[in-house]
């Protein structure tokens, strides 16, 4: 009876959900209404949604009892408690393959149905390895700060906390794990994604003092780590959120980075504050880690997946392009703009690259998908030109 009632909580939240809210604060709100569910109850129920979500675009014509059952195997790749109560002869083959699993439940699936779009991605995304990366939940990822990689492994180890090394600064670990109270995080290592970490590869190499502007900081992990490879940065950071420009100074107090500029922009409709940059002296490297789809990171947030419509991808792009209209005239000649997405679509990367070579006159240093789905990370998309 009681995973009967996880199946039909499960139903009951995922009807009432229509997208607009992060899923995890969705479950949140309900369980919060919902006193009579345990921690166990409400793990399970929300891991029950995430795998419904997982199957994105594929089998969306079965009954939501059966879609959440078939879900649950599909994502299952060790002995799941509600398989063995429900469906005893699934949980048994939890390690067969998603063919083999289509064939045991007589559920028609294609691994490729999940994201249907294939015609519509980056060139050397391969289809079939992104949508078989939906059925796992991704890996956390720590970036070891200089100075500090004896430490933070020292106390991982001590804590028990199974981890896997990337690199030397580079850290995987299962996505469940806790490092509340056990290292500084910011100052010690920051919790940044594999392939952002990446992105590194692409900064500009410079001996020298020079102006840098991340023009969509966000959380400011990607200027931490422009910072730690290149501390002799004059930084200028900016978001359209007074909220997320507070919460990064908290994060570069933490960090130790005091000498920066920040500003609130809205990059698609304000006209530039004149304190940007001094005239005549535009920036040296702006870094646009640009607002997407955020397809290359859905596998975190499968619920993305579920609702995402493809006219969406258009929108974002000319999102896009308004931020590189607005941020190109402060790029100074010889100079570098390096541009970021956490997108697998084409039309927000290599057609973004082409259109801004032919309308600003930029040349293409680089560029790469970063290809995260090969390490149970998010994927990204990034390009470094010089004017």
């Amino acid at each position: 009876m009681r995973f009967h009632a996880y199946l039909r909580t499960a139903s009951t939240i995922l009807q009432a959900y229509h997208g607009a809210l992060p899923f995890h604060i969705f479950a949140k709100n309900f369980f919060s209404r919902q006193k009579k569910f345990g921690s166990t109850d409400r793990k399970t129920i929300t891991h029950i949604c995430y795998c419904y979500f997982r199957l994105g675009k594929a089998v969306r014509e079965l009954p939501v009892d059966e879609r959440l059952l078939f879900s649950l195997f599909i994502c299952a790749h060790e002995s799941d408690p509600v398989l063995e109560a429900l469906r005893p002869e699934w949980n048994a083959q939890v390690h067969a393959s998603t063919a083999e699993k289509s064939a045991i439940a007589q559920i028609p699936f294609q691994l490729e149905a999940i994201l249907p779009w294939k015609e519509l991605l980056s060139g050397n995304v391969d289809h079939h390895d992104f949508c078989a990366s939906f059925l796992y939940q991704p890996r956390l990822f720590l970036r070891i700060r200089p100075g500090n990689e004896k430490n933070v492994i020292q106390k991982l180890e001590q804590a028990g906390i199974k981890f896997e090394k990337k690199s030397n600064e580079s850290l995987s670990l299962p996505a469940s794990s806790n490092l509340d109270n056990l290292i500084s995080l910011n100052r010690e290592a920051v919790v940044q994604d594999l392939s952002s970490q990446q992105v590194a590869a692409f900064f500009p190499v410079s001996q020298s003092e020079y102006s840098a502007w991340d023009c969509c900081a966000g959380s400011g992990g990607k200027s931490i780590l422009l910072y730690d490879h290149q501390p002799h940065i004059r930084l200028t950071v900016s978001d359209k959120r007074e909220s997320i420009i507070s919460n990064l100074k908290t994060r570069f107090k933490e960090a130790g980075i005091i000498a920066y500029q920040t500003l609130v922009t809205d990059l698609e409709n304000e006209v530039l504050p004149k304190q940007l940059s001094n005239p005549g002296k535009p920036f040296d490297l702006i870094m646009a880690d640009v607002p997407c789809t955020g397809s290359g990171t859905w596998a975190r947030t499968p619920e993305q997946l579920y609702f995402h419509e493809t006219a969406t991808v258009a929108q974002y792009q000319h999102l896009q392009r308004r931020i590189l209209q607005r941020v190109m005239p402060q790029l100074g000649p010889g100079c570098h703009f390096l541009y970021i997405t956490c997108s697998v679509f084409k039309a927000e990367n290599e057609d973004n690259v082409e259109w801004a070579v032919n309308q600003f006159g930029l040349k293409l240093v680089k560029t790469n998908v970063v290809k995260g789905y090969q390490s149970a990370a998010d994927t990204m998309f990034a390009a470094l030109f010089t004017l």
